[in-house]
């Protein structure tokens, strides 16, 4: 998945199930996130072999699999290992598409400031 970087920056809602083929959950999981896809057409729904895209998922720290991770304007809401069921699954859609992402990136910047603060003051000390 060479373009995975453009497909996370260049999509408002992006869904990523990190899979490998001899994951028996990854397999039980496929047909609910290909369903969640078809009825989800506004939404990015991507799949990553872990096996065959060993560097993305390390650069994201993927220790178990399945893991699915929601990004929505480029942030990470979600990132959690396991197979969900269909209804979880659905909820857990319908709350990233609530997430008001003005207030996410507006704490977001609020915490990085006062990491650039806590960093200034150890500079100091």
């Amino acid at each position: 998945m060479d373009n995975f970087e453009q497909v996370v920056t260049g999509n408002p809602m992006v869904i990523v199930d990190f899979w490998a083929p001899w994951c028996g959950p990854c397999r039980g999981f496929a047909p609910v996130f290909e369903k969640a896809s078809e009825a989800n057409g506004d939404i990015v729904f991507a799949k990553v072999n872990t096996e065959d895209e060993q560097e993305i998922a390390a650069a994201f720290d993927i220790r178990s699999i399945p893991t699915l991770m929601v990004f929505r304007d480029k942030v990470i809401l979600y990132s959690q290992a396991g197979a969900l069921p269909a209804g979880a699954f659905g909820e857990l859609i319908t709350k990233a598409r609530q997430v008001d992402m003005a207030q996410v990136k507006e704490e977001i910047e609020k915490r990085e400031i006062a990491e650039r603060g806590e960093a200034q003051v150890a500079e100091k000390s």
